[in-house]
């Protein structure tokens, strides 16, 4: 299970924001947010490109940490 890890988030509006973004990918399911943690993880039917992933948070304003 691919794991991202998230800077900015603060409360569960922002992790309901991260799982719809991750969601809205195509191939991306059974995605899980934990604001405690600061990461996203999610299981992919089929690989999706990273930088596709970093594109869907950082576009709603988050930041992924290596």
């Amino acid at each position: 299970m691919p794991t991202v890890k998230i800077k900015g988030m603060s409360c569960q509006h922002c992790v309901a924001s991260v799982t719809k973004a991750l969601s809205e990918i195509e191939g991306i399911t059974d995605v899980q947010v934990s604001l405690e943690k600061g990461e996203a993880t999610f299981n992919e039917q089929n690989p999706v490109d990273e930088q596709t992933i970093k594109d869907a948070i950082t576009k709603i304003g988050f930041e992924v940490v290596d």
